[in-house]
């Protein structure tokens, strides 16, 4: 028998490749759904650690088995020695993705993983917030910290980063950020993570794989280019619609605008702006949230939201809630990644769970019979 026609499809766009029961995207509702139930509500009503649980286990915890997940997560916070000195060592000027990359690799160089996928994948969700925070402390020369077992995933980042136990309502808010990164589809590094886990290679190698994918700015990186952008338009003398037209009359992309999937609104992005406002309210210095209503309003007017497809995603205000809750600019991106840790290792399971090797094709459009020509005569 033979194989069937391949089909073209540069970029894999719409190209099916798996099946999945972890989340599905409506982009014309629009919709995100874990396991069936509509992020927005999970947002609203759950927290990052039981979405962990039910994209991993495919229904919700109850209060014993929640409580029970986050005991096994509190064992593993810590960093071993070992990880512990790659990541304090590190440059203070190293980019914060290719530290929290090397930790998560480094854990099984030093032995902090278990011999299933499931424990492999709780060193992952429970150590990236630590060694992120570690690193956020080491560079600026101040005493790291130890994670605490009263503390979820949210809250002791925020405690182990600033050295004070945060705000109740500011570990909520990450709590919710988190959650609604917590996966997305088949994404490229949720598609990199499965790729390597069709090898039947480990949990720790895809899962560093995925961060490799995710430090891309064409992937991860938006939500730092907004607070870039909005740093730019406070320092500069022109008002928002001035800037934001320079912006486009230069060809540049406006940061947190548009999505592959998404043709209306991102839902993950009506939460985030929800609380982006509510942020603004409390917090002392520019009106961040006021500005990016200005950019939205200016896009709008000048026909650029809806009508060519271009609509606010997730990244639009992801980055100015990470920057009131004093998450320093460049950590935006890992953030993203310690949030989607949670889909990362459901999604590569999944993958275990029924694998078949990726293997997709490419066709040679290269040259064809040419000669071999001897070194001394080249």
């Amino acid at each position: 028998m033979s194989d069937p026609e391949p089909v073209r499809r540069i970029g894999l766009d719409n190209v099916i490749v798996a099946d999945t029961e972890l989340s599905e995207i409506d982009g014309e509702k629009p919709e995100l759904l874990y396991r069936g139930v509509d992020a927005q509500e999970l947002a609203e009503k759950s927290s990052y650690e039981e979405t962990a649980y039910l994209l991993w286990n495919g229904e919700l915890p109850t209060r014993d088995e929640l409580d029970e997940f986050r005991a096994e997560l509190d064992e593993r916070r810590g960093l071993s020695r070992g990880v512990a000195e790659v990541v304090e060592h590190a440059p203070e000027d190293a980019v914060p993705m290719d530290v929290l990359r090397s930790a998560v690799s480094t854990t099984q160089v030093y032995g902090e993983v278990g011999e299933t996928p499931r424990e492999n994948a709780l060193s992952v969700l429970a150590k990236a917030p630590t060694a992120l925070a570690t690193f956020g402390r080491a560079r600026r020369g101040e005493e790291t910290l130890e994670p605490r077992d009263d503390l979820d995933t949210a809250a002791n980042f925020l405690y182990m980063l600033n050295g004070e136990e945060p705000d109740e309502r500011h570990a909520e808010i990450l709590d919710t950020a988190l959650l609604l990164h917590a996966d997305h589809g088949l994404n490229a590094s949720t598609f990199t993570s499965r790729v390597i886990a069709s090898t039947e290679s480990d949990v720790i190698s895809a899962l560093t794989g995925a961060i490799g994918a995710l430090k891309g700015p064409l992937h991860g990186g938006a939500n730092q280019d907004v607070m870039e952008m909005l740093l730019d338009i406070d320092e500069s003398d022109k008002d928002v619609s001035s800037y934001v037209a320079d912006m486009l009359e230069n060809g540049e992309r406006v940061p947190g605008f548009g999505h592959r999937v998404y043709k209306e609104f991102d839902p993950r992005a009506e939460v985030l702006k929800e609380i982006a406002e509510e942020v603004s309210e409390t917090t002392e210095g520019p009106d961040w949230y006021g500005m990016l209503e200005e950019v939205e309003a200016y896009l709008r007017e000048e026909k650029r939201i809806h009508e060519k497809g271009i609509s606010p995603n997730v990244d639009l205000y992801s980055g100015t809630v990470y920057y009131s809750l004093g998450i320093p600019i460049d950590f935006f991106v890992p953030m993203f990644a310690v949030g989607r840790s949670a889909g990362w290792t459901a999604q590569v399971q999944e993958q275990y769970d029924n694998n078949r090797l990726v293997r997709p094709r490419a066709e040679y459009v290269g040259e064809r019979g040419v000669e071999y020509t001897p070194i001394d005569e080249r």
